[in-house]
């Protein structure tokens, strides 16, 4: 007598769960990337606007403290050595361009200035996103 024990299955992987995972990997990391700002200064008071957008290529930043420091991405620098600095430094580069509301309107001429002998013409003035009030 002949015993029947029907067809043999073979084992399955499931793709299709697998290719979820991966897409919802993708997307947060895509996400996470996206949601970081490049900043290299030194964290200062920033002054609001309501048309602030971030800046996401590569960038120097000069940071004016509202004791009147001037950072060169984290090195201190002084006034008169920030153009030579910036003329090797940000060869090619714009300048992000943070200071705080404290900083007075004539030391940022200043600083403006002194980017501009540099040579560097791509300048951005950073600021935060005003809350828009009803």
């Amino acid at each position: 007598m002949k015993v029947n024990l029907g067809a043999q299955r073979r084992a399955r992987i499931e793709i299709l769960p697998l290719i979820d995972i991966v897409f919802l990997l993708l997307v947060f990391f895509i996400y996470a990337m996206l949601s970081m700002a490049v900043h290299r200064g030194v964290p200062v008071k920033l002054p609001a606007s309501s048309s602030a957008e971030i800046e996401r290529k590569l960038t120097v930043a000069v940071t004016i403290k509202d004791s009147g420091d001037i950072m060169l991405d984290t090195d201190r620098v002084a006034l008169q050595d920030l153009a030579p600095r910036l003329r090797t430094k940000a060869e090619g580069l714009g300048v992000l361009l943070f200071a705080d509301r404290e900083v007075s309107c004539q030391l940022l001429v200043k600083v403006l200035d002194q980017i501009r002998i540099a040579g560097v013409t791509r300048v951005s003035l950073q600021t935060t996103k005003e809350a828009i009030k009803p």
